[in-house]
């Protein structure tokens, strides 16, 4: 049957045959339903969808496929529609869902097509499945990768141990974006290779703790050199690196990679590899970059609280050994005072024996002040005179000792670059620092070896980056000095605890655990900073950096060698009893008429506008009353023609009192001998005049 004026359909052809046909290859799912909800006729397409067939959906109630959730709601839907049926087209819903038969579930879009007006009691539904709609399929994409990098983020957060975020983070990659393999290679530059540090699906070679060389022309290397991702589309077509044959026997095509980056540095890479061409696009780029990023943070954040720990312990330990050396140095001046007085008393000097005995004990206290010093050294509260430093001449020097005493196995190179620069450094302090780890070097090569000085303008500050940003950067430049060695080398643990105060790796009576952490705290208080690089059996390298001296002016040459004149008046200070017989008998020696007070307040009193004083001697620390510092400054004030020389067996009072006293007032450490003492007053007398 026609209509009247509509095109007539080729003959031999029944419309019955024509509408049944297209129901049946409609592209989307077509369900025929009546008034009860009972489906009645299924398409093929409609099979495939829901996970039937067609015959087992003829009959059956459609709630069956609406999932349990909001069965209710699309019953009381159903009904209301029932009552009022109309035509509702595609796309005014956009979160439907399907039940399958297997109970999975489907994204979809209905259009419901009421036949009533045509006398039928039925409504066909058509069902589409918009899962593989290119937006749709991004949208689940992005929910997908998202959620990932969620789950992530919160191990990143509660999580403390960096291995663990390391393993999770490439498994987290294969599954997100549904890859073969997944690795995470970390850089070791000291070695110049890559660490396999996890993995999922890990290649023959690439196994996780496997190292790998660090060659520009693979893969990972590419990432690192030019810190920018990678994406390989096939790598039999692959011409910008070497594709391991590993990689093709595994049947692998395709691959990302991406840089892992700590402050802007590439430490690593987070690579994931398909059996599938053209695998990777904008969409996989993002999420690994975001993946990469995350995991970047948290080993950011690991090696920043092992820093802070680290630093923390030795600042303890610096507290603690700069508040003992204050009571320690107080004794050790009366000691070895009363020793070299002891030495030049006439029934003394006259007896070998005697001399021999007192000999030892002042070489005994010498050691003890020496220990002191160190432990000073380590807690950056000595006393240091920076000046601008000849690098070259000074390590050819000391490399010239060396020769002379240490094994004639050790072979000592010098290279020191043309126009390195001066240091500021103290002279004295970075002598000790390059010979205390040159006797550190000799041990570790007890069948002799190399032991090579090297010195040029710092190109890097990466392996101590961190140090000097905790400190004013020296706009000048560095310098870096290193000294290396091919002996036993250190391992990881040896190497966390090289700094440490008295940790030490020789036998009992051979070391004091005092040399590195010495040279830590030399270098920290000169505002530089330094680093080990060393591997166990291959040798050491200790670079000390240090600031650039250019632009200073020399430094003349001090009143050391003048004589104190005679009859000089010294006002001494001093709330150690012991430690004020000491210093007294000194000055008397010396020719000095020497008023003497137990505190400041005392002292006070006796500084009148007419006294008769030329030099104040004073403690800084003088009991429970006024420091030493303000009294020389009152004192100053009374009688401005006043010279001062404060001292101290706590080196951080001297380092205070250096910081806000004028420049010609002299800082004497405690322990301090008799020749030391006049050179101080000679110094503070020169410049009053």
């Amino acid at each position: 049957m026609t209509t009247t004026g509509a095109p007539a359909l080729p003959a031999g052809i029944a419309e019955q045959t024509v509408f049944r046909s297209l129901f049946a290859a409609y592209p989307d799912a077509l369900l025929l339903v009546d008034l009860t909800g009972t489906i009645v006729l299924a398409n093929p397409t409609a099979a495939s969808l829901l996970g039937y067939t067609t015959d087992e959906l003829a009959g059956l109630p459609v709630d069956v496929l609406v999932p349990d959730a909001i069965r209710p709601r699309h019953a009381a839907f159903r009904a209301g529609y029932a009552r009022a049926p109309q035509p509702r087209p595609m796309g005014t819903q956009m979160d439907l869902v399907a039940r399958r038969k297997d109970g999975s579930e489907v994204m979809v879009e209905i259009a419901l097509s009421p036949l009533h007006d045509h006398g039928l009691p039925l409504v066909v539904a058509a069902i589409r499945g918009i899962g593989a709609y290119p937006r749709v399929r991004q949208a689940l994409q992005r929910a997908r990768y998202s959620e990932q990098l969620a789950r992530f983020g919160h191990h990143v957060v509660n999580e403390r141990d960096t291995q663990i975020l390391l393993d999770q983070a490439p498994a987290i990659a294969a599954e997100a974006l549904e890859v073969e393999v997944a690795t995470v290679y970390l850089l070791e530059p000291a070695q110049g290779v890559l660490r396999v540090a996890s993995g999922v699906g890990p290649l023959p070679g690439e196994e996780v703790g496997a190292r790998i060389p660090y060659l520009p022309d693979s893969s990972p290397g590419l990432v690192l050199s030019k810190g920018e991702p990678l994406i390989v589309p096939d790598y039999r077509l692959e011409t910008r690196f070497v594709v391991p044959p590993a990689y093709l026997d595994a049947g692998l095509v395709s691959a990302l990679a991406v840089p892992v980056s700590d402050r802007g540095r590439t430490i690593g890479a987070l690579a994931v590899r398909s059996l599938r061409a053209q695998r990777f696009g904008d969409e996989e780029l993002r999420f690994l970059v975001s993946l990469a990023n995350l995991l970047a943070t948290s080993l950011q954040r690991a090696t920043t609280e092992e820093q802070l720990n680290h630093a923390q312990r030795l600042e303890s330990v610096g507290q603690l050994t700069g508040g003992i050396a204050h009571d320690f140095n107080n004794l050790l001046t009366v000691i070895q005072g009363n020793l070299q007085v002891l030495e030049e008393l006439p029934s003394v000097a006259g007896d070998a024996r005697s001399q021999q005995l007192v000999g030892a004990a002042m070489r005994a206290a010498r050691r003890s002040a020496e220990l002191t010093a160190k432990l000073l050294a380590f807690s950056s509260r000595q006393v240091l005179q920076p000046s601008a430093l000849d690098v070259g001449a000074l390590i050819r020097s000391l490399a010239d000792m060396l020769r002379r005493t240490l094994d004639q196995r050790v072979r000592i190179e010098v290279d020191v670059a043309p126009a390195t620069p001066p240091v500021l450094a103290d002279a004295g302090q970075l002598e000790s620092a390059l010979l205390n780890i040159a006797i550190n070097a000799r041990d570790a090569m007890p069948d002799g070896g190399r032991l090579r000085f090297h010195a040029e303008v710092c190109r890097s500050l990466d392996a101590v980056r961190e140090e000097l940003d905790d400190a004013e950067a020296a706009p000048e430049g560095y310098v870096a000095i290193a000294i290396a060695d091919n002996g036993s080398g250190m391992t990881d643990e040896v190497k966390e605890r090289a700094f440490e105060p008295f940790f030490t790796t020789k036998g009992a009576g051979r070391g004091t655990g005092l040399g590195l952490s010495t040279v830590y705290g030399f270098a920290k208080q000169s505002r530089g900073a330094i680093a080990i690089d060393t591997t166990p059996g291959a040798g050491t390298v200790i670079t000390l950096y240090l600031p650039c001296a250019q632009g200073l002016p020399e430094t003349d040459a001090d009143a050391a060698g003048q004589d104190v004149p005679p009859g000089l008046r010294v006002l001494l200070v001093e709330d150690d009893a012991e430690v004020r017989a000491v210093v007294r008998t000194f000055l008397d020696a010396l020719g000095c008429a020497v008023t003497a007070a137990a505190s400041a307040e005392q002292a006070l009193l006796a500084i009148e506008p007419q006294a008769p004083y030329d030099v104040l001697l004073s403690d800084i620390a003088l009991g429970a009353g006024m420091r030493g510092t303000q009294l020389a400054h009152e004192a100053r004030r009374r009688l401005p023609h006043l010279a001062i020389v404060l001292m101290s067996g706590y080196s951080s009072e001297l380092l205070e009192a250096d910081r806000d006293s004028p420049s010609d007032w002299e800082l004497l450490r405690k322990p301090y001998s008799r020749e030391e003492l006049a050179g101080a007053i000679a110094r503070v007398i020169v410049g009053a005049r």
